[in-house]
């Protein structure tokens, strides 16, 4: 099937570079386009982003440009390297088509001031909910003329690290509005945002369920970070983003890695943005061969052809575990995902698999000779 029946413009489906919509776009944009209330339940990778921003780019070519610093279109998001993904989706198609639509992505980590002036004049805003809210403080930018509402990631968004700050947001924004919710994963509390929606939920075929192959390895806590070596050294792994659950540990880790002689760079909330993009940018160049993360990265980032992730610690929750796994297997492609497990781990390897639905055999790794890793 092609975009064509489904109400967008031939110039904007040139513009997206896209040929065919993906399962959650075929039913997303023409209900979008409608005007309706949408949440969207699809796996990562599943062409969500354009599933929501196609149709608004349509909606708004059509309507005059914003007034000062009155976005007509916001859409929220839970990390900057998300925002900054989605600004660049939006930015591109525009220049595409010529188009005098403004974008601008605020987060923090940057200077707010020059983001203050960019907002000068902005139709479609992609931001983070903190740094937003300085802005609406500053008198920076004004919310009263939003028409269409995206929450991406969703149930991160709604859940209690970012509940207030939403409220607040929320309560900023006209009443009379779209309101689109976008999520890899369903929750309850999703629903209850939006005025009678058309409910989308893409469910994975079996071919999807097989392109991730789940593995696990029980290890000491001793032997963990000499295994995770001995994983991309034997295994000759080129591309690998190994997740961790604090920046204490991303910081260990890195340093093993790279004494190690396995060039490697980190991610995490205590790095500036721009050390953020510089680590990000040398994974997806191949400059490096690691790439160490805690969950900032495991929502909705998109590294093409992503082949290997590993847990060298579990999440604290079983969405969380698919978010992070859900970063390869993308377009397609085939992906391996392996968690380390130590006997802490055990019990809630168990809650996260139950969770699943589905079970991964623990891999004994006593008679592995990790001398020299």
């Amino acid at each position: 099937m092609s975009f064509s029946p489904l109400g967008l413009s031939a110039l904007l489906i040139e513009a997206s570079g896209f040929t065919e919509p993906t399962p959650i776009q075929r039913e997303a944009i023409p209900a979008v386009l409608a005007g309706r209330d949408v949440l969207g339940i699809a796996k990562t990778g599943s062409g969500k982003t354009a599933g929501y921003l196609l149709p608004l780019l349509e909606q708004m070519s059509g309507e005059p440009s914003a007034e000062h610093r009155e976005p007509a279109v916001l859409i929220l998001v839970p990390t900057r390297e998300l925002a900054d993904q989605v600004n660049h989706v939006a930015l591109k198609t525009l220049q595409a088509l010529v188009s005098p639509l403004r974008c601008r992505a605020v987060f923090g980590g940057v200077s707010i001031n020059r983001q203050m002036q960019d907002l000068g004049r902005v139709d479609l805003l992609v931001a983070t909910p903190g740094r937003l809210l300085d802005l609406v403080r500053k008198n920076a930018v004004s919310l009263a003329a939003v028409k269409s509402l995206v929450l991406d990631e969703a149930d991160k968004m709604l859940n209690l690290g970012f509940k207030d700050e939403i409220d607040q947001l929320l309560a900023l924004l006209p009443r009379k509005r779209q309101t689109l919710l976008f999520s890899a994963t369903a929750s309850p509390v999703l629903v209850d945002q939006l005025r009678d929606p058309v409910v989308i939920e893409i469910e994975r075929t079996e071919d999807e369920a097989t392109l991730i192959h789940e593995s696990a390895y029980g290890v000491t806590d001793v032997r963990k970070g000499p295994f995770l070596r001995y994983l991309i050294k034997h295994g000759d792994l080129k591309q690998v983003l190994v997740f961790v659950s604090s920046t204490l540990t991303g910081d260990r880790v890195l340093n093993k890695l790279t004494k190690n002689g396995i060039t490697a760079s980190l991610i995490h909330s205590k790095m500036t943005q721009g050390g953020r993009r510089e680590s990000l940018a040398a994974f997806q160049s191949g400059k490096v061969r690691v790439l160490v993360a805690t969950d900032l990265l495991s929502r909705g980032i998109d590294i093409q052809g992503l082949p290997c992730v590993i847990n060298y610690e579990l999440p604290r929750s079983p969405k969380d575990y698919l978010h992070r796994i859900g970063r390869t297997g993308r377009a397609d492609c085939a992906g391996e995902a392996i968690s380390l497990i130590t006997e802490e781990d055990r019990h809630h390897f168990r809650v996260i698999q139950k969770k699943m639905g589905k079970r991964v055999e623990l891999t004994d790794t006593t008679e592995v000779n990790l001398h020299g890793y």
